[in-house]
């Protein structure tokens, strides 16, 4: 009889990820690793990309990882990357589109007024859209095609977030003795971009079904990363389980959904936000 657990090892698979070099996008890189898949690290920056193949190699020899400097905003950048791995003999199986720009809240909780709608500019829009959810798209259209066209299917995960299915809570950023126009917020284009990918979700995974390419989506919880004690304290409070992740907690998740375990799941949106979404 087969191991349950069988249907999680990913060896023999390669899964490319984008914005690989951050917090999670490290994260998604070792729990896909742990399953023994081999990992392609993309990035916009070369040398958060050695640093970030460095701390994994440490942890799992430097084998099954392959780094190649890449921006999502450039179809011509994942087109020459696409090559390139194609011309190595490396095909992708799995695509984690992680990349995004996300407006985070520094060691103060500070953010500039420029956040607020009314003050938003278009410049930042567009790069952000352009990042986050362009980028997916472009990512997508790339290795998705590929996948569906030789035959063999493959695995497309977006990583959304839980403000893909509710709104954020400004109260969370607020400043004491701040005018309400003077108030830090968090941005439109995250909750635009991560609500978006969950439609990008929903269209690939009938739009390739039938040629075995399956898409999902999870949406993490905020992650705790050293933020002031003000902010994880109000946002703790909005979370039945009275705490942020940890930056491991979403391993479990990437294996299942990205190997044979989750087979017949597709276009679905996994929610892991310790319950606040339901509160």
């Amino acid at each position: 009889m087969n191991n349950t657990y069988d249907k999680f090892d990913l060896t023999g698979k390669t899964a490319l990820i984008t914005g690989a070099a951050g917090l999670l996008g490290i994260e998604h890189a070792a729990a896909l690793l742990k399953s023994g898949a081999r990992v392609v690290l993309t990035d916009v920056s070369q040398v958060a990309l050695i640093n970030a193949h460095k701390s994994l190699s440490e942890k799992f020899g430097p084998t099954n990882i392959i780094i190649k400097e890449m921006s999502v905003t450039s179809k011509a950048m994942i087109l020459s990357v696409s090559g390139e791995l194609l011309n190595e003999g490396v095909r992708v199986d799995i695509l984690v589109n992680n990349a995004a720009i996300d407006p985070k809240v520094n060691a103060k909780n500070e953010m500039l007024e420029a956040s607020r709608f009314e003050n938003f500019s278009i410049d930042e829009w567009e790069l952000q859209i352009a990042v986050g959810l362009t980028g997916a798209f472009l990512s997508s259209q790339v290795f998705g095609s590929a996948m569906a066209v030789d035959g063999k299917g493959g695995v497309i995960l977006n990583i959304a977030s839980d403000l893909s299915v509710i709104s954020p809570d400004q109260r969370l950023y607020q400043k004491k003795g701040v005018e309400e126009k003077m108030q830090p917020v968090k941005p439109i284009t995250y909750s635009v971009i991560k609500t978006g990918l969950i439609g990008l979700t929903r269209y690939l995974a009938t739009y390739w079904a039938h040629c075995n390419v399956r898409c999902n989506a999870l949406s993490p919880g905020g992650v705790f990363n050293g933020q002031d004690e003000e902010f994880v304290r109000r946002l703790s409070s909005l979370i039945p389980l009275g705490r942020m992740a940890t930056k491991d907690e979403y391993h479990a998740a990437l294996q299942f959904l990205c190997s044979d375990a989750a087979r017949y799941m597709n276009g679905q949106n996994i929610v892991m936000d310790g319950g606040r979404s339901i509160w």
